[in-house]
């Protein structure tokens, strides 16, 4: 029977007929996947011409579709179906009829030499795919062979179309090689014939591009064609006729991309800085730009600029190391470097008026990573040559981060102010790296330049100037240790006489503020100097994420040393938040900041502050417990479940000795009675346990619970325990109501920090045979459904058994069907669920046998009952031995409970 495909297009929208892969219904196929509105339409049509490309047919109708009368889209189908069936199927094609296709591949490319320009590429495509399967064995000499018929004078195509088709093939071949499926053997054999046919190509593209006669069309063909072969790798000193042929084409505004692309090409190569003989030429080429360059940035040129900043870049920056080795031609090195220098410094606003400078950035790493690598006598030398560059280059950058006026700013589109910021953060990594090659000397140039300019009286300064020397002040501080720079105490004191006007200089103040947190904590004296500055911006929405950060980070690094700010601080903190100035984010950050203050204070002042800071919120929540649920209370509860979580997170009144290292003087306070934490948590239970009443189907609202004792637990550690037995039967009312995925990992961490204490054991047993046993059901209903509930188990399990294998060891837990569960979800899916299933079998623990040392001493020998993997059903169990039936089933807790193993 005759074989037959399906194939959209023939029955309109109904059901497509099965179809053959004829010519005809290829064409009906493509005016579909063209013209048909129906989406439907077309995806089956482009499923079904896919085939047609990959059928033996393909062979059949390619040549038909490329017939003279045929539009050009159908021609272009031919065309690719031939380099699919080529590039694809090419062990199909008999070896005795390689020449065959050569030939009408040869005789297309002509025919189209003089017609569609996309149909000539695939074609050209196609006869590249034929000659990399050919060479070099049954082509050798390919390459030399395409020259020299498209040369041939009895040809029908005029000379320039004959041209243009040998130079758009020898363009594709080295392309169509980057992406061919050659076997790697091969694909060497082939790159080694390329290299050497590589002396056929060279001197036809000089001779084209330097011949005066040469249209334009083609001496743009012969960069493209040149760009493409430099990425074979050839060296460098191969291409120097070629690249100097570039270089001269970039007076040509026409060819001037074309250039570009080819110049950057070759200069990149990895091979190229082995050829550094030819790289010393290229630097005078480069340096002859210059003019050109000047000229397009006072025309605002951007796409000329950007090109010959693209040149000087790639140069600099793939061969600094080769072109600082050669001592003796430093000067023109540091030429270009300056040349590189202007490009940073551009004039105009990136991304605005300008998209160059940008690109420069990374050669300034590059080079002081060449600098700094030398030996220290070598290193001396360029360090005196390269450190007044550097200086310059910082001035540079923070001309570049400046600001535009306020006017010109608000008309800026929302792309390119997050364009802008990404830009400055990129100036901020290099200005912090550039503090590896100047050292605390450019802290000392910063501070210099900020003091003349808020002390000067001559001219008013601009707020953008100061603010891009806080803003190199910040970059380097954030990352650095600058507590030992001389300089900060004059900068704390300078921030005060800032006349703070605009939102991004004063957003600036805030992040230097935080970035020097931590000199503060040794110089406590200077944190009255810009507390206040920090306080007051906390009641601008406009500032929220700086000065809150700040506000956090201070109270982080200096909370020993906050006592006497204290009350302030909780006050306009409390104003704040009950005003609702700050976005959830930043309230939640608040809160571990008040967390961290509230640490540093006596028992009983926590209590007091507490009090007052809370109070409102547990009212609140008092209220809307009472309330039927509903989407917008809902929003309520977890905002102050929030807030409460964040502030337990950091309130921690125990002693760390890494708190205070090198600091013996400061009095730490002493602990007096129970845990502020737990006093306040064992007031607020019964109300959280009447919120959770209402809203237990809740999981946004459950998590927001338990993240409550989860960080809680984690932070005040063995202090926690007052609130262990409490907790551990909410927790299992919780789970056996509803099972959730965040009370399994509260239970998790309350069995690695008390399972070991004999006191708490009892009750974690109890919580841990409760929801293992939940668990163990969930399983038997199925679950898939529950992948966030498997990963939280399994991770609970592998605590466990790192923690207190004695856990297992209870005869109420069904150890097997433990086990089994476990085996069952490194079958799942998601990798994390996998990854927590694997920690349940940790390597260490795994005999000869394949099981587990730890499972073989916990599972003793059992009988074999019904419900432990005994059929209940003898026709099931007939079933199951025919190969029948839902899988293996697993035995469980419950007497005559029958699981399944999930299939994949």
């Amino acid at each position: 029977m005759e074989r037959r495909e399906e194939q959209p297009g023939a029955a309109g929208a109904g059901a497509a007929p099965a179809l053959d892969f004829t010519v005809e219904n290829v064409e009906k196929a493509l005016h579909q996947l063209y013209y048909d509105p129906n989406i439907e339409n077309k995806n089956l049509a482009q499923k079904w011409l896919m085939q047609a490309q990959a059928s033996p047919q393909a062979w059949h109708f390619s040549w038909q579709l490329l017939q003279p009368d045929k539009v050009p889209e159908i021609q272009y189908f031919g065309a690719s179906a031939l380099h699919i069936k080529i590039s694809r199927y090419w062990s199909d094609i008999p070896t005795d009829q390689y020449e065959s296709l050569k030939a009408q591949l040869f005789t297309q490319i002509t025919r189209f030499a003089s017609g569609s320009k996309i149909v000539l590429t695939r074609l050209c495509v196609a006869l590249a795919s034929l000659a990399l399967s050919m060479m070099p064995d049954a082509w050798p000499c390919a390459v030399a062979d395409m020259v020299r018929l498209f040369q041939a004078e009895d040809s029908p195509v005029d000379s320039q179309g004959r041209c243009l088709a040998l130079l758009e093939l020898l363009t594709v071949l080295p392309e169509e090689f980057q992406t061919s499926r050659l076997p790697q053997y091969r694909k060497s054999l082939v790159r080694t014939s390329l290299a050497v046919e590589c002396g056929a190509v060279f001197p036809l593209l000089e001779q084209l591009l330097q011949q005066p006669s040469s249209p334009s069309c083609v001496r743009q063909k012969v960069l493209k064609c040149f760009s493409s072969w430099v990425q074979l790798e050839v060296p460098l000193q191969d291409c120097e006729a070629l690249i100097q042929a570039a270089f001269a084409a970039l007076q040509d505004s026409e060819l001037f991309d074309s250039s570009v692309e080819a110049i950057v090409n070759a200069i990149s190569q990895p091979d190229a800085q082995r050829y550094v003989n030819t790289l010393l030429k290229l630097i005078p080429l480069v340096l002859g730009l210059q003019d050109q360059l000047r000229q397009a940035v006072q025309n605002g040129d951007m796409e000329t600029s950007h090109g010959i900043c693209r040149i000087a870049v790639a140069l600099g920056e793939n061969h600094s190391r080769a072109l600082l080795d050669q001592v003796e031609h430093w000067q023109s090195f540091l030429a270009l470097v300056n040349m590189i220098m202007f490009c940073t410094g551009i004039p105009g606003h990136f991304p605005v008026n300008e998209t160059t400078s940008s690109l420069t950035l990374t050669f300034w790493y590059t080079l002081q990573d060449d600098i700094l690598s030398f030996e220290a006598e070598k290193q001396a030398v360029y360090q005196q040559v390269y450190r007044p560059v550097y200086f310059q280059l910082v001035d540079v950058l923070l001309h570049k981060a400046q600001f535009p006026s306020d006017e010109e700013y608000g008309f800026w589109s929302s792309d390119e102010k997050e364009q802008f910021r990404i830009y400055r953060v990129d100036i901020s990594d290099t200005l912090m790296y550039v503090y590896e090659m100047l050292g605390a000397e450019l802290l000392s140039n910063l501070y210099d330049k900020l003091g003349r300019l808020l002390t000067s009286s001559e001219e008013p300064y601009s707020w953008q100037h100061t603010e891009a020397l806080l803003y190199g002040f910040q970059s380097i501080a954030e990352t650095i240790d600058v507590n030992y720079s001389d300089v900060v105490p004059g900068l704390i004191g300078l921030i005060p006489r800032i006349s703070i006007s605009n939102v991004q200089l004063a957003d600036t103040v805030m992040f230097t503020i935080g970035a020097l947190s931590e000199w503060l904590a040794d110089h406590p004296v200077m944190i009255n100097s810009v507390l206040p500055l920090v306080l007051h911006a906390l009641g601008n929405p406009e500032l929220s994420i700086s000065s809150v950060s700040t506000l956090k980070k201070i109270c982080r690094e200096c909370k020993y040393d906050l006592p006497p700010y204290a009350a302030n601080i909780v006050a306009v903190s409390q104003d704040v938040l009950m005003k609702q100035i700050h976005k959830t984010s930043q309230c939640m950050w608040l809160m571990q900041a008040l967390g961290f203050l509230l640490s540093a204070l006596q028992v009983e002042e926590i209590l007091k502050n507490l009090h007052s800071l809370i109070s409102p919120y547990i009212q609140q929540l008092e209220k809307l417990a009472e309330e039927i649920p509903n989407p917008s209370n809902k929003l309520a509860i977890v905002h102050i479940l929030g807030l409460l979580s964040n502030l337990f997170t950091t309130l921690d009144v125990s002693h760390h000795e890494d708190d205070h290292e090198g600091s013996e003087l400061r009095k730490l306070p002493v602990p007096q009675g129970p845990n502020p934490v737990v006093v306040v948590l064992q007031q607020v239970f019964q109300l959280i346990q009447k919120v959770l009443s209402k809203w237990l189907n809740d999981a946004q609202v459950v998590e927001a619970v338990c993240a409550i004792f989860e960080k809680s637990v984690k932070t005040l550690l063995d202090d926690f325990a007052p609130m262990v037995p409490q907790l551990c039967e909410m927790l299992g009312r919780m789970y056996s109501t509803i099972p959730q995925a965040s009370a399994l990992d509260l239970t998790r961490q309350l069995v690695h920090i008390f399972a070991h204490e004999p006191a708490h054991f009892p009750p974690i047993e109890a919580l841990f045979l409760l929801v293992t046993s939940v668990t163990l059901t969930l399983f038997q209903q199925g679950p898939r459904d529950h992948p966030d509930i498997v990963d939280s188990f399994m991770q609970l399990l592998a605590q466990a058994l790192k923690r207190k294998p004695d856990l297992f060891l209870c005869e109420r837990l069904d150890v097997k069907a433990v086990f089994q569960c476990a085996v069952l979800a490194l079958k799942f899916p998601e990798a994390p669920t996998v990854k927590a299933s694997c920690g349940f079998f940790p390597p260490e623990r795994v005999d000869q046998g394949g099981a587990s040392g730890t499972w073989l001493s916990l599972c003793p020998p059992q009988p074999r009952t019904e419900g432990h993997l005994q059929p209940t059903d003898p026709s099931r169990a007939s079933k199951q031995e025919a190969g029948e039936g839902d899988g293996e089933r697993i035995h469980t807790a419950v007497p005559g409970a029958t699981w399944h193993r999930l299939h994949s």
